[in-house]
């Protein structure tokens, strides 16, 4: 199971489940196509979260934000 999770909520109520069920997080982002996408640090804590947010969950491809500038 990936580590990685697209969830159709903010990034402060991401932090928070989180912090809720101790699964540690890796790196998040607010998505350019709405949510949050949030990388844990092991596929246990991802599997854990995945059931918490339950619905919430996205799936197939969504637009993230570019972390930096291309060079054209």
């Amino acid at each position: 199971m990936s580590r990685a999770i697209n969830v159709n909520a903010t990034k402060t109520e991401v932090q928070a489940l989180c912090l809720k069920h101790k699964a540690p997080i890796s790196a998040i982002e607010t998505l350019a196509s709405g949510g949050t996408r949030v990388v844990l640090t092991n596929s246990d804590a991802a599997a854990t979260m995945v059931r918490a947010f339950g619905r919430k969950v996205l799936s197939g491809t969504v637009e993230r934000t570019p972390l930096r500038l291309r060079m054209i």
